[in-house]
């Protein structure tokens, strides 16, 4: 059974009514509510920024490398502008200086040097008297000679005595025809014997003159290799003098083969030395080999210079200048723009886009620093210098101005 408790229920909690902004129980939920979302949002917001921010430098590294990367794919050339062919410079060369006439003076005669009478820088005339050579050898053998050609000289006109005697007694038939030819066959022998005897004695007397030992020509005395008492013999190759006529000098030039057409005959060049400064001599071509030698590629050139003042000495080297070839008809190209391959010889043009084309060219002369072109490209144009092995048509390039093309060779 159960009991209740009767006592007094506790009075009833005194409503407090509501404070001005108080929120009712509902409302209160609602305000938290919207504070987590703001909170959610903010921290989304900054997650996202963070993450922005960290990933923006590697987009921008990455934008970086790529432009860089592009910008490096695309070659860098360097383009020049043509201009006319000038004429070109003139043409210098390397020289030598020779006597117009020179000579060794060998012995003609065995014997030993008697006496010199010349020495070195002598100038002498033609036959002047320069050495002597004591020859006894040569002389007894020359006497000799001489008593043999009396010997056959009287052998011979005792043979002609006989042989016209013979004739007239074959005429009355007191010797025997074959006996009188006999006697005119002996004569003809004998006149021959007496010519090679006398030839004999022309050569021993010849011989004995070359122990005179003159001048060829008029010259000056550039070696002396003798003193007296010295034994000189023939056929040795022994050299007693040297003579040289160095009135005139002879000026020996190797032409490249590029350069050889132009030189011509008569023509006149200026020659100059280091020694004679601000001096300069005029030359003229006389003759050319008219041939190209296979080992150096060039043409020997002879030059004749006038020495009357003997300023210039032989065997000197000098330089020789040579007028400037004709003006060139076609465009001056620098030779480093030129492509060789299985097309010919080509150049690459760029236009104002920066896009390549290569164009076949016809070349002219070759001046070494440039060539001339004659067809192929216009002072329009411009040409890559030092053109890469993998330029083809249509790639694009950065360009690089170098001004225009050296006209000058």
């Amino acid at each position: 059974m159960h009991t209740f408790d009767r006592s007094p229920s506790p009075p009833a909690a005194e409503t407090t009514p509501p404070t001005v902004g108080s929120v009712p129980g509902r409302l209160g939920g609602r305000s938290s509510g919207s504070r987590l979302a703001v909170v959610f949002f903010v921290t989304v917001i900054l997650a996202g920024l963070a993450v922005v921010a960290g990933l923006l430098p590697r987009w921008r590294a990455r934008v970086a490398l790529e432009e860089s990367t592009q910008s490096l794919a695309i070659p860098t050339v360097a383009v020049v502008g043509l201009s006319n062919a000038a004429p070109p410079a003139p043409l210098l060369l390397s020289a030598e200086l020779r006597p117009y006439l020179e000579a060794p003076i060998h012995p003609r005669a065995t014997g030993y040097v008697r006496r010199w009478l010349v020495d070195l820088g002598t100038n002498v005339e033609a036959g002047q008297l320069l050495a002597e050579i004591d020859t006894p050898e040569l002389n007894q053998e020359l006497a000799r000679s001489r008593a043999e050609l009396a010997q056959v000289e009287a052998a011979r006109d005792l043979a002609q005595t006989t042989a016209i005697r013979w004739a007239e007694l074959l005429k009355t038939s007191s010797v025997a025809e074959q006996e009188a030819a006999e006697k005119k066959a002996d004569l003809a022998l004998k006149v021959a014997t007496v010519e090679a005897a006398r030839a004999n004695v022309r050569r021993l007397e010849e011989l004995n003159g070359f122990a005179q030992v003159t001048a060829p020509f008029a010259g000056t005395i550039t070696r002396r290799l003798v003193n007296v008492g010295d034994l000189v013999t023939t056929g040795t190759g022994v050299e007693l003098f040297r003579v040289a006529q160095t009135s005139r000098l002879r000026v020996f030039v190797r032409v490249p083969q590029a350069l050889a057409p132009e030189i011509a005959t008569n023509s006149v060049a200026q020659l100059s030395l280091q020694e004679i400064p601000g001096r300069t001599f005029e030359a003229r071509v006389v003759r050319t080999a008219g041939a190209i030698e296979p080992d150096s590629r060039t043409m020997l050139t002879e030059l004749e210079v006038d020495n009357s003042g003997h300023l210039l000495l032989a065997g000197s080297y000098a330089q020789v200048r040579f007028p400037a070839p004709p003006l060139a008809a076609g465009v001056s190209l620098p030779a480093n723009a030129l492509l060789f391959r299985a097309e010919g010889p080509q150049v690459g043009l760029v236009d104002a886009a920066g896009k390549v084309t290569l164009k076949s060219v016809v070349l002219g002369r070759d001046f070494g620093p440039t060539v001339e072109v004659l067809r192929g490209v216009t002072v329009q144009d411009r040409v890559i210098v030092n053109p890469p092995d993998a330029l083809v048509n249509g790639m694009t390039v950065r360009v690089l101005e170098s001004g225009k093309a050296d006209s000058k060779p």
